[in-house]
C-alpha cells in the first residue's frame, strides 16, 4: 500500500529535506526510522524540497510498504522513533500512483520578522531579526506587484536547474503579532529560494532602499542581481499544503 505522512519538523539541525552528503536530512531520518520500524528498504518521496535550515508545518511525503499495520496506525509508532524535532502529524493510506510533486496543489509559507531594537533569544531560530523600522504599508503594495502569474526568473537561485521560471502566487498577506511580522504567500508552485528572495526583497522596500514600483521593474528584467537578497532560512515556514 502506499502511505502519505504529514510532516512537522524544526529544521534547525537539517541540512534540508533531500538526502546528500554534507550533512544529516529529514529525508534520511524517515527513511531510516521506517526502514527499522517496517523491516522493509523504504524511500519515502517528499512534496517540497525544504532547504537547510526551513521548518515545515505540514510537509507532505508517501511511500510504499507491504506491512499490515494500518496506514493510520504508523504515525503513532513511527513518532516513538522520531527525534524531538520531527513528528509525523498523520498517516493514512492513498491511492497507489498519488504522487506528492506531480498533483496539483496549493502551497503556503509563511516567513517571521522579529522586528524590535534588540534580538530576542527565544524566537531566534524561527524568525529573521531586523531593528530597522519597517513600512509594513509598503511592503504590502509592493507585494501587490507579485500576485498572479509571472516569471520569476529574478526571484529564483541561478543554480535553479528549471527552464520554465513561470508560476503563479495567489496570495500574499502581513499580519502583526507584537513585534513580529509574518509575510504569509500562497501559490500553486515556486521556485528554488524563490519565497527568501521576494522577502529579502519586500525587506528592502520596508527599509526604503527600494520604491513599492521597483518591485514591478524587477519581474520585468528576469534578472536575479535586480532583486534584493536571500532572507535567512530561519524565519521560513512551509505551513501546509493544499491538493486540489
Amino acid at each position: 500500500m502506499r502511505v502519505k505522512l504529514i510532516v512537522a519538523y524544526d529544521g534547525t539541525n537539517y541540512c534540508g529535506w533531500q538526502i546528500q552528503d554534507n550533512g544529516v536530512t529529514i529525508e534520511e531520518i524517515l527513511n531510516k526510522e521506517l526502514s527499522n520500524l517496517l523491516k522493509e528498504d523504504i524511500h519515502v518521496i517528499g512534496a517540497s524540497r525544504t532547504d537547510s535550515g526551513v521548518h515545515a508545518l505540514g510537509n507532505v511525503a508517501v511511500f510504499d510498504t507491504e506491512t499490515r499495520i494500518p496506514a493510520e496506525k504508523i504515525s503513532f509508532a513511527l513518532n516513538q522513533r522520531l527525534p524531538d524535532d520531527i513528528r509525523i502529524q498523520n498517516s493514512c493510506q492513498v491511492k497507489d500512483d498519488f504522487h506528492p510533486r506531480f498533483c496539483d496543489t496549493i502551497k503556503t509559507y509563511e516567513y517571521k520578522i522579529w522586528n524590535n531594537r534588540f534580538p530576542n533569544p527565544v524566537v531566534r531560530l524561527y524568525s529573521k531579526f531586523v531593528y530597522y523600522n519597517l513600512d509594513i504599508e509598503k511592503m504590502e503594495k509592493a507585494a501587490q506587484y507579485l500576485i498572479g502569474e509571472h516569471d520569476f526568473k529574478s526571484f529564483c537561485s541561478t543554480r535553479t536547474q528549471v527552464e520554465n521560471t513561470v508560476r503563479e502566487v495567489t496570495d500574499i498577506n502581513f499580519r502583526k503579532e507584537g513585534n513580529m511580522i509574518i509575510m504569509q504567500i500562497k501559490g500553486y508552485g515556486f521556485l528554488y529560494n524563490m519565497v527568501r528572495i521576494i522577502m529579502g526583497t519586500l525587506l528592502k522596500v520596508g527599509m526604503g532602499m527600494y520604491e513599492p514600483e521597483y518591485v514591478e521593474k524587477i519581474l520585468e528584467a528576469r534578472d536575479r542581481s535586480t532583486a534584493g537578497p536571500k532572507a535567512e532560512a530561519c524565519g521560513l515556514t512551509l505551513v501546509g499544503i493544499e491538493y486540489l
